[in-house]
């Protein structure tokens, strides 16, 4: 490791073979912790690569346990995380209402590392049973239309390196790389970023593979579209700059946005959004959200007709059907 950071240090970069067993042998013990946190460090002064992105991927995705949905052809609602902004679980809730609307969903997601309450918190204090076993998998598919990929399941070469991220407590690279590895392989995808220059990366990554994907970064920072100003989307027909204004909605307030001080607070803001109890703003940026996965995964339904799917999904109590199948299967 030190001819590694040696080379770093001297601001010069990986070459994706490179970058791809770096990772492997980080996910073999081959390094200390002072040492993956030097390296983990390196990428927080500077911008990642290309290369490096897409090495530290493959690494990732050789190393994981796959599962196969391919049946199901789901869509993956997944953010990166680390925009520091402390809101209500958006892509999660968004996926349900997605699933609501009858469009199956592959979800990948972990524990909050560099925030309060991820994903995996939020379900998890809701009752939702984690399996990584493809028989549980494909039951919650057929009764929720959703089934949730828990990440350490999935990558068990990756728990050597868990304890230093959350020492750490900063965002890394591996934020940047969530919603790049969902062992199911999906076709589709919506993923929110954290910043304009990793939007562009993933645009340039997702362009080279056989899928339809949408990534957006709200201008502001947010990892998904917030409602709070202009947002970048991008997709396999290019990039657009979007404001609320254009798709006839309003400006939010961060505040509106916040998602609580706990776990706890955290998943009685879930339930009450799914029970069509949240506020105008949280759900006009749910359905939002979740319209575009719609549109995303069923191109021939208009982005309009998929943000009345997704209303429906929700104001039917679809979506909260959804999350009640989902606790029943253990």
């Amino acid at each position: 490791m030190r001819e590694i950071l040696e080379h770093l240090f001297s601001h010069h970069t990986l070459q994706r073979h490179e970058a791809r067993d770096i990772l492997k042998d980080m996910a073999a013990q081959s390094y200390n912790a002072s040492q993956m946190s030097a390296f983990l460090t390196v990428f927080r002064m500077r911008s990642i690569t290309v290369d490096e992105l897409e090495g530290f991927r493959d690494a990732m995705l050789e190393l994981c346990r796959p599962v196969s949905l391919e049946a199901y052809n789901p869509i993956d609602l997944c953010g990166t995380g680390g925009d520091g902004k402390d809101t209500f679980n958006i892509s999660t809730l968004a996926a349900f209402v997605v699933a609501g609307a009858g469009v199956p969903v592959a979800k990948h997601g972990n524990y909050g590392v560099s925030s309060l309450c991820g994903s995996s918190n939020v379900l998890q204090e809701l009752g939702v049973t984690f399996s990584n076993e493809e028989s549980v998998l494909h039951q919650q598919m057929e009764e929720a239309g959703l089934c949730y990929l828990h990440a350490p399941l999935f990558h068990p070469a990756m728990k050597h390196i868990a304890p230093v991220r959350r020492e750490l407590r900063v965002r890394t690279f591996f934020n940047m790389l969530g919603p790049l590895v969902n062992p199911s392989f999906p076709k589709h995808q919506l993923i929110g970023v954290f910043s304009l220059e990793l939007a562009r990366l993933y645009g340039y990554l997702l362009q080279r593979k056989d899928m339809r994907y949408r990534v957006v970064h709200s201008l502001d920072g947010y990892d998904e579209v917030s409602l709070t100003g202009k947002f970048k989307l991008l997709s396999e027909q290019g990039e657009q700059l979007v404001s609320p204004e254009d798709w006839g909605l309003k400006t939010v307030a961060p505040e509106e946005l916040y998602g609580g001080d706990d776990v706890a607070s955290a998943a009685a803001l879930f339930v009450r959004v799914l029970e069509g109890e949240g506020t105008a703003t949280q759900n006009q940026v749910v359905l939002t959200n979740a319209s575009l996965a719609i549109h995303c995964a069923r191109p021939e339904t208009s982005l309009e007709d998929a943000r009345a799917a997704a209303k429906e999904s929700l104001m039917s109590g679809k979506a909260r059907k959804v999350l009640h199948a989902l606790t029943q299967i253990g």
